[in-house]
């Protein structure tokens, strides 16, 4: 008798890492590993799961083992290496297949769900037999049409559209919307033909992606230092597998990316372009599509669920897509040979997922999913993570600097404004120093375009009381809500819960209610105030709600339709803008005394990075820099650009305090709805793993935030040797859960596991 056959399926549930099911005699030559079944998961809940494992194997359990009910996919929806990937990121980053598996697959393939993946159509139209197959025939048709103008018209242009002569008059067919724009005939002219059975309509399958019918360029020549920094990218490749291009911005990275990409299409493999940003995406489309056309897909948060699963099926055929734009989802994609990946801007902390789970870094996840395919990984920054510059320094990444701007541009020059100073005199009449508005006047009489950098959204972070300092907080969450103008509201940027703005105080009943702090919004109504003829834009989360929002107020940027540009973080990331030649940072301080220990890696890399933006053509930009702490030695390697200065002060603090990359921390967090529950399961959690780790467990505390969507929040971090296996401290903390079982209220208790937390 033949065994019966069993599977392993992945569920969307962060529970175990698979289920076991069997399968119907009438449904085994349909599984293969990759293909999605429907299956009954406790009572009356059906989902869509990924076959993981095949096996003839019963082993002994409590429940009974259920049939599969159905196959969902006639083919393997997923490539050999990734289900390697899902179950190295599992271990590294201590979470769940399931977890993985609901972030990772384009919600439109699951059947159950609302959005699940809808097929495109367009109507198309097409010659009716008799007159696609003999010419003589068609020749009738126009004879019958001699005293119908309109229809003559339009059939003479579906036959210019459609017929290519080298194919000896074989008809093809052409979208409907397209033959009446092109004719400039009514439908009425249409609807006369088809009722003469000369032509026809049908509804046709067509993709939602975006094809790319213009000429190509050939590629941009390199200059100098960009030839030796290619050359040496490739020479490093012989050796090692990972790279790191440390090159000033504005020195041309992108060129040389694109100089890589051609030569790993010539060895007939495929490439991965990975960006922080949607933002950027815009930009580098249009590039990357210039030289390379229809070879590339853009994959990114933005797009629709359908435009997700078209991609990932692209993927799927031996003739996908070669190239990939994308964030940092894009690494869970179903490559077949991948033998590049770039990480641009690899310091940027976007490429970390925060939540859900899966909480891993996208540029240490791509190096290991390179690996996985005997790739290779380029990680390019003007200013590097502290992390990958030190493995450049020790070898463990080849290392190229590129330390010449394109075109010999020199860096822009950096003055940093006192403005704690300014206040003092009261010169500070706005937001704005002296120095920085008569730089502003100047440029825009030059008719040359400004940046303005506040790196916080909203009108103002906090709303208080003059009388009794009353400051609205969130019911939700343990903040204070952002004041956003515009409607009116107060906001918590936490849980997104808007208030109406209070016309008094709850408190004392005072009507003399203050913002403190300021925003982008506040910014935009400043300068909208200063200079009310120019035009300007803000780039933020609030106005860039979208794709197209964003590629709005970029394209308006870029065509010099806005003069002034501000926004929050999202303007330091790889930018490009020809005629930018001021920059104005408004305030240095808040990045920088932030309670962090990347505090001022993280302001450094910001400034810069930001200031990066002015001067990037011929002509040497300016940046004004506002702050209240001039003498600060952080402020002044952000003005010399000294990027080796600030490596050498943060990586002596790192050794001393046992901080990455000497040490590798874990931060773990604990959730429940009272206060006091959480603060006693807490405690008693970290006395346990304490009994195991020592002095390597810190905590448990109370985060700066300590209550989010009504949850009580407690944390515990983790600073462990490079030595320490993953392996061994998973078994310690899964020992530690099951000693915290005989508490009835630990079921109800939410823990997170946070590898490398940002």
């Amino acid at each position: 008798m033949k065994n019966k056959l069993f599977i392993e399926v992945v569920l969307p549930v962060p529970l175990a890492n698979s289920y076991t099911y069997s399968v119907p005699q009438a449904l085994e030559r349909e599984i293969k590993i990759g293909t999605l079944v429907l299956v009954e998961f406790g009572k009356n809940k059906h989902y869509s799961g990924l076959v993981s494992h095949i096996h003839h194997i019963e082993i002994q359990r409590k429940f009974e083992i259920k049939d599969i009910i159905a196959t969902e996919s006639a083919k393997s929806v997923l490539r050999r290496p990734q289900l390697r990937f899902w179950e190295w990121l599992c271990e590294y980053y201590m979470c769940k297949m399931g977890e993985v598996y609901k972030a990772v697959f384009p919600v439109g393939f699951r059947s159950q769900s609302a959005s699940s993946y809808k097929v495109k159509t367009e109507t198309f139209v097409r010659l009716c037999s008799p007159y696609n197959e003999d010419p003589k025939q068609l020749e009738e048709a126009f004879a019958s049409l001699k005293k119908a103008l309109k229809q003559e018209t339009l059939l003479l242009s579906f036959l210019h559209c459609c017929i290519n002569p080298s194919e000896k008059q074989k008809t093809k067919e052409i979208a409907k919307t397209k033959l009446l724009i092109q004719s400039k005939q009514n439908i009425a002219a249409l609807n006369g033909l088809i009722n003469k059975n000369i032509l026809e309509l049908f509804d046709k399958e067509v993709s939602r992606l975006d094809a790319y019918d213009q000429e190509l360029k050939d590629l941009n020549k390199l200059n100098e230092f960009q030839q030796k920094a290619y050359s040496e990218i490739i020479h490093a490749f012989r050796e090692k597998n990972v790279c790191l291009l440390h090159g000033l911005t504005s020195s041309g990275k992108t060129e040389i990316y694109i100089y890589l990409i051609q030569e790993t299409l010539k060895l007939g493999k495929q490439a991965l372009f990975l960006l922080p940003e949607i933002a950027l995406t815009t930009q580098i489309t249009k590039r990357l599509k210039s030289f390379f056309g229809n070879k590339v897909g853009v994959y990114h948060s933005k797009i629709s669920n359908n435009e997700r699963v078209e991609i990932w099926n692209n993927l799927l055929e031996d003739d996908g897509y070669q190239i990939i734009l994308g964030v940092r989802s894009s690494i869970f994609l179903p490559y077949k040979n991948l033998g590049l990946i770039i990480v641009d801007e690899e310091h940027e902390t976007s490429y970390k997922q925060q939540d859900p789970a899966p909480r891993y870094h996208a540029r240490n996840a791509a190096i290991i999913l390179a690996q996985m395919h005997g790739a290779k990984t380029l990680l390019g920054s003007a200013t590097p993570s502290m992390e990958s510059f030190y493995n450049a320094q020790n070898g463990k990444y080849a290392y190229v600097l590129l330390n010449k701007r394109y075109e010999d541009v020199q860096l822009p020059l950096i003055t940093a404004v006192d403005i704690k100073e300014l206040k003092r005199k009261k010169q500070m009449k706005s937001l704005f120093s002296p120095l920085l508005l008569e730089k502003i006047e100047t440029c825009l009489q030059g008719k040359e375009q400004i940046i303005l950098f506040q790196n916080r959204r909203g009108f103002a972070p906090i709303t208080y009381c003059k009388i009794c300092e009353w400051v609205p907080k969130c019911e939700f969450c343990d903040v204070s809500l952002t004041y956003h103008k515009k409607k009116d509201s107060l906001r918590c940027h936490y849980c997104g819960t808007s208030y109406p703005t209070p016309t008094c105080c709850p408190s004392c009943g005072h009507e003399d209610l203050k913002p403190k702090g300021f925003g982008t919004e506040k910014v935009e109504e400043e300068i909208n105030k200063i200079f009310p003829q120019v035009k300007l834009a803000r780039l933020d989360t609030d106005t860039a709600k979208n794709k197209d929002t964003y590629d709005s107020i970029l394209s308006d940027f870029e065509s010099g339709k806005t003069q002034i540009l501000i926004g929050t973080q999202m303007l330091s990331k790889g930018l490009d803008f020809d005629n930018v030649s001021l920059v104005g940072i408004l305030n240095a301080d808040s990045m920088m005394n932030f309670p962090d220990f990347r505090a001022h890696e993280r302001a450094f890399q910001l400034m810069v990075q930001v200031a990066g933006r002015s001067g990037r053509r011929k002509t040497r930009g300016e940046v004004i820099l506002q702050t209240a702490q001039l003498t600060h030695p952080l402020i002044q390697m952000i003005l010399n650009h000294d990027y080796l200065g600030m490596y050498n002060v943060q990586i002596e603090e790192r050794l001393l305090f046992k901080y990455p990359p000497f040490f590798r921390l874990i931060e773990i967090t604990f959730k429940h709805r009272k206060e006091d529950t959480v603060d006693m399961l807490a405690k008693e959690f970290a006395y346990i793993l304490r009994q195991s780790l020592g002095t390597r467990l810190l905590g448990p505390d109370k985060p700066p935030v300590a209550k989010i969507q009504n949850f009580f929040l407690q944390r515990v971090l983790l600073k462990l040797e490079a030595s320490i296996s993953l392996l061994s401290l998973k078994a310690i903390l899964e020992d530690a859960q099951k000693k915290m079982e005989i508490h009835q209220q630990f079921k109800y208790l939410t823990i997170q596991y946070d590898v490398d937390p940002m």
